[in-house]
């Protein structure tokens, strides 16, 4: 799984009641959460879980995150995340989740986030530890050959009529 030239598909999550606001729709912040965890997934898959941070005192902590919002999900729709790595360095990931109606297969919201590893003892930014780098670095391999979807890189503000 983490060597396919593919994107991680993540478990499916189905829109809670507690997420839905007054427009009748999944609240904007609650894309987050889903984002999030489908990340534990990916996460577990490459040791970086909290076992990994109980026995190595690890962990991952999100630098910044840019969500899009695309189309609105409303109460009860099944939603599946999927994971792409853009890079990885010796303490960093880069990566992006692109979340779909599961039923509908519409495009709902992509993420674009950076973490850093961080050794939970001194809390404090630190190198992945040599069996979680070799994993990402497979999983980059694999990822290169993927395109970029639209939304990577992309900026805030409103463009300037002229």
């Amino acid at each position: 799984m983490l060597t396919a030239p593919e994107p991680i598909v993540c478990p499916e999550i189905l829109v809670q009641p507690e997420w839905i606001d007054y427009n009748g729709h999944m609240n904007m912040a609650f894309y987050s959460l889903v984002f999030d965890k489908s990340l534990d997934h990916v996460f577990a898959l490459i040791g970086l879980d909290e076992s990994y941070l109980r026995d190595s005192q690890g962990s991952s902590f999100t630098l910044e995150v840019h969500v899009t919002y695309l189309r609105e999900v409303t109460l009860g729709d099944p939603l599946r995340v999927t994971f792409q790595l853009l890079a990885v360095d010796s303490k960093r990931m880069h990566y992006f989740g692109q979340m779909y109606h599961a039923t509908e297969g519409y495009l709902a919201a992509t993420s674009e986030q950076i973490s850093m590893h961080v050794d939970m003892s001194t809390r404090r930014s630190a190198p992945y530890p040599a069996q979680i780098k070799s994993k990402l670095d497979a999983m980059l391999a694999a990822h290169k050959a993927l395109a970029h979807p639209p939304q990577v890189g992309h900026r805030i503000g409103i463009p300037m009529l002229r």
